[in-house]
């Protein structure tokens, strides 16, 4: 059954849904005990990027798909956000986004919903594509669109067709993972024949399919263009993402903050949480590191350091360091003469 948190007063009858049920199986092993949602970037984490940007529209109501360590997810947002109206429901088998989407049928009540998957970050105009008056779908241009959803789009941006991971794509709009869909009696009655009917070659049912049995059945769904699209499902992606939210809060005067630290070096943009302890080291750029963090004689860029860990004598590059990790390198004292050659790798 689902469980609501402290609520607040419905603005309107727009709901957001986010799944963040999946096991995040990509970014282990951080995701062996962190959910990939909460995994943090730029002083927030995955998860607080998207719910503040939907905040930021005048969405008030949220309904949120767990699974995997879900107890974590509830706990961060009902602490980091007390003041939201917020559902959250339990996705025990992982069966597909189209089985997760379809557990939300009875809180919904068709209303419209904004759907945003909970391990993508996009840079959009959320108020501008909830006040259109057809249904939407997130796209961007990709160079190899066989690992995604595809939408075919005619001359005016409608969509024709989706396919799930094309094995021959007929286009290279990748879908995002944002959608905007005002018909969602429609949407749900379109689920409800997807998962009696189908599944794919995984034993998943896919939104994707969903969506194509709404546009065959004559509703009509538009596609905008993400600014930037951002997948943190790889540990690569998570690491761009980080540098270019970094790089935005650094543009933005009013998100700077002064931090001075012993005998250390900080090459912006970095973000370093409250009560990190850091001495005789170079951070940056585009360092995260979380809460009470100690950092000791040590060299970091480019890379995200937990809450709660530790370094001391490392040299950190392109790196993801979990909470309440521990890493001590090897120091030496040296006395070299000339013509010596050393190798302490």
């Amino acid at each position: 059954m689902p469980k609501n948190c402290i609520t607040l007063a419905q603005k309107n009858n727009m709901k957001a849904i986010i799944p963040v049920a999946g096991a995040g199986t990509k970014l282990r092993p951080l995701t062996y005990t962190q959910p990939k949602a909460l995994i943090p970037i730029a002083g927030k984490t995955i998860l607080g990027v998207i719910v503040d940007q939907l905040l930021d529209a005048g969405i008030y109501e949220f309904i949120f798909v767990i699974g995997y360590l879900g107890e974590k997810i509830q706990r961060y947002i009902e602490k980091t956000y007390p003041g939201l109206h917020c559902t959250f429901v339990t996705q025990s088998d992982r069966r597909g986004t189209g089985h997760a989407i379809s557990l939300t049928k009875d809180i919904v009540n068709n209303d419209e919903v904004l759907i945003v998957l909970g391990d993508t970050v996009c840079d959009y105009n959320v108020k501008d594509i909830i006040s259109r008056p057809h249904s939407q779908i997130g796209v961007r241009k990709v160079d190899d669109p066989r690992s995604f959803g595809v939408a075919e789009l005619n001359d005016k941006d409608g969509v024709v067709r989706m396919v799930e991971k094309p094995l021959i794509p007929k286009s290279n709009m990748a879908m995002v993972g944002i959608y905007y869909i005002k018909e969602t009696e429609v949407m749900y009655k379109a689920l409800d024949n997807h998962l009696r009917h189908a599944v794919d070659e995984k034993g998943e049912y896919q939104f994707t399919t969903a969506l194509q049995h709404m546009v065959e059945d004559g509703v009509t769904l538009q596609a905008f263009r993400v600014n930037n699209w951002f997948d943190c499902g790889k540990k690569e992606t998570l690491l761009s993402t980080n540098a270019i939210l970094l790089k935005q809060m650094e543009e933005d005067q009013s998100l700077k903050k002064e931090q001075k630290f012993v005998n250390t070096v900080i090459i912006h943009p970095v973000n370093i949480a409250e009560g990190s302890q850091i001495k005789n080291s170079i951070i940056g750029p585009n360092v995260t590191i979380g809460e009470h963090t100690k950092v000791e004689s040590t060299i970091v860029a480019n890379s995200i350091i937990g809450s709660y860990a530790e370094l001391h004598h490392v040299v950190l590059n392109l790196s993801i360091i979990g909470n309440d990790a521990y890493i001590r390198g090897l120091s030496q004292s040296l006395n070299i003469g000339d013509n010596t050659e050393i190798d302490l790798a």
